[in-house]
This record gives structure tokens, sequence and C-alpha cells, in this order.
């Protein structure tokens, strides 16, 4: 089942760092959102990272 994307990002960087994520998603052949997402998503599994779920769904009804 693929994740719902209801959540928005916006960041501040460097050109340099813009390009090289450019650079990376047109070598994985992905979007730089969709980039972004592998490489947050490899790094939490690298390091034994997790969403906190029942956290999220208390946002989510807070908003």
């Amino acid at each position: 089942m693929p994740r719902l994307k209801d959540e928005t990002l916006s960041i501040r960087t460097s050109a340099e760092i813009k390009q090289l994520l450019r650079l990376a998603a047109e070598r994985e052949r992905r979007s730089v959102a969709s980039m972004i997402e592998i490489l947050v998503v490899d790094y939490a599994r690298e390091h034994g990272l997790a969403p906190d779920r029942a956290s999220d769904d208390l946002d989510k009804k807070g908003d």
C-alpha cells in the first residue's frame, strides 16, 4: 500500500546542495522529491530510526 503524502516540506539550501540533489535524482531516474524520500528512509534504516505512529495520529486530530 503506498504511503499517504499529506505533508509539505520546504527547505532553504545552497546552490551546490540543490545541484547535487538534482544530479542524484537524475542518476536514479527519480524526481527530486522522491530522491529526498529515498535518502531520508535509507538514513533512518541505517540508524535504526522509526516514526512514532501514535504521535502522528494525535497530531492529525489536533489540526
